[in-house]
């Protein structure tokens, strides 16, 4: 029987060579080959090999400390990064927009999808999402700067329909973390916050004549492992590394919790109330278009305060909440844990939960609101010279039945208060939101309006509605002046159907707003 060889990472990174396509598992903090990423970064600052390296990476990897992506971020090591997300990643941002490195940005869900599709021997990865954003070759094609040249992504006709396809390419390296493996080099990832798309990966560097390489915090003996726990099966393993612990942490800076893992489960207790801020009130004018047993994907930040209102409602237990790396039901983690969940019932495969969102199956999705234009149009995207990426935004936001953006009306600044039922800007933010045109399509407006998809806007001070000739200012705050405060902060005009009608009262108001008794047959269904 074959058995995987055992060997340290600085004799495991020796096996990469020149032009190698190295790619990566991990999400955020999690579950990242950290230990091979750092011994591949400190060959090259010591021998200056290898050299023009493509590194690959679905999801979004670091803290934005050094760590995980950015590790690559070397002009001569690393020739083209193809990832979904920089954001935690700064320092390879940066080598890309200063042109030192070539890049794309391709949505997170299809780049895990892509995984698998190589594995197959499949041309790559024909789909709709990305249709009239800066990944459709029409709008870019997801090149991040001007020595990308390449076309990695094409306009297909499938069966009369247009549709995009993400080019395959061979995987020379994969560079994976899982937990234990046996003698023989089975792995498992048990100890792992989610599998990602480590099973994928490993088929593609297989199927691709490459090697696989897989750090692991134990060896067991043979025969030891609950096969149903392996994930990454020998047949597949070229060589083991045992992580030094300090590389192997279940998420950076934490250690393990079998809470998030499915191995226990923890009593959430009581959650104080959120007091009542323009964030909270952005959170319960979401709150009001949840259904009883919808499934909810949240984005970070001010879209987290939906889970927090409904909670505080008591129909948070009526709801499931979803995470793109793969948990569903439970309770997401924030932070430097993105993506985990505690008291998850179920923890899918990567590229097995954006299936399930790419055919609509999420009802509804609150994500965040930075840039927005007249068309409907947002970027998460990019900024000048910040690059977070659109990690699974397009996914999500594109096929959502029901997709809210959550954000505040301006940027920079701003402060306000509420009081006596109404909306006070104390400080109007400095910088607009709502554009002209935005810097980059990370969402479609027209590809949102020709589906039929309900899209709504919400602030603050202001809910906006998407129709098929762009914005419609539907609803303002009780205290917000609709010139001074709405219309003189945007950099268009919105259309308008007489006076807007004012937010519901109660969202204004620091007690409860008694969702859980809503009449069935309403908004709500409770």
């Amino acid at each position: 029987m074959r058995h995987a060889t055992i060997m340290t990472a600085e004799e495991a990174v020796n096996l990469v060579k020149d032009g190698d396509t190295v790619a990566s598992s991990g999400f955020v903090s999690s579950a990242i080959p950290e230990g091979l990423i750092k011994a591949l970064e400190a060959r090259f600052l010591k021998t200056g090999t290898p050299r023009g390296l493509t590194y690959f990476y679905a999801g979004s990897q670091g803290l934005r400390d050094g760590r995980g992506g950015d590790h690559m971020a070397h002009k001569g090591l690393t020739k083209r990064v193809i990832a979904g997300h920089y954001n935690t990643a700064p320092a390879l941002g940066k080598c890309i927009l200063d042109g030192e490195i070539e890049g794309y940005n391709f949505p997170q869900g299809t780049l895990s999808q892509l995984c698998r599709d190589i594995a197959a021997h499949k041309p790559g990865t024909i789909t709709h999402v990305g249709l009239g954003t800066y990944v459709d070759p029409r709008h870019g094609g997801g090149k991040l700067n001007d020595i990308t040249t390449e076309d990695l992504v094409e306009v297909v006709n499938i069966l009369g329909e247009e549709k995009l396809i993400y080019k395959s390419f061979p995987i020379n390296v994969a560079f994976l973390r899982g937990s234990y493996a046996d003698e023989t080099g089975n792995v498992t990832m048990h100890r792992e916050i989610a599998e990602g798309e480590v099973t994928a990966l490993a088929q593609a560097a297989k199927n691709s004549g490459g090697i696989v390489i897989v750090q692991v915090e134990k060896i067991v003996p043979a025969g030891t492992l609950d096969s149903r726990l392996v994930k990454i099966p020998r047949i597949y393993v070229d060589y083991l590394v045992v992580a030094d612990p300090a590389d192997h942490e279940q998420t950076f800076g934490q250690d393990y919790d079998p809470a998030l893992t499915g191995e226990t489960r923890i009593p959430l207790g009581e959650i104080a109330p959120v007091p009542l801020t323009a964030k909270k009130i952005i959170g319960r004018r979401a709150a009001l278009e949840l259904t009883d047993d919808a499934v909810v994907n949240l984005g970070i930040g001010i879209p987290e305060y939906v889970a927090a209102v409904a909670n505080e409602e008591g129909i948070g237990d009526r709801l499931t909440l979803t995470v793109e790396a793969g948990p569903i039901g439970g309770v997401p983690a924030g932070g430097d844990r993105f993506g985990a969940a505690f008291n998850a019932e179920c923890i899918l495969a990567h590229h097995e939960q954006f299936d399930f969102y790419d055919g609509g199956g999420a009802d509804l999705a609150f994500l965040g609101l930075a840039q927005t234009d007249e068309k409907g149009n947002i970027n998460v995207s990019k900024f000048g010279p910040r690059l977070p990426g659109c990690g699974g935004f397009i996914n999500i936001s594109q096929n959502a039945k029901c997709m809210c953006f959550c954000g505040t009306f301006t940027a920079v600044g701003l402060k306000e208060e509420i009081a006596d039922g109404k909306l006070m800007i104390v400080q109007e933010g400095r910088e607009h939101k709502f554009l002209k045109a935005v810097e980059q399509i990370t969402f479609s407006g027209d590809y949102a309006a020709k589906t039929g998809q309900k899209v709504l806007y919400i602030t603050e001070r202001a809910v906006f509605e998407l129709r098929a000739d762009g914005l419609w200012l539907t609803e303002i705050a009780p205290g917000a002046d609709l010139q001074t405060q709405v219309l003189d902060q945007m950099d268009f005009v919105p259309h308008i159907d007489g006076e807007p009608k004012l937010m519901d009262a109660r969202i204004f108001r620091d007690a409860p707003m008694e969702l859980s008794v809503e009449k069935k047959g309403g908004r709500h269904e409770f």
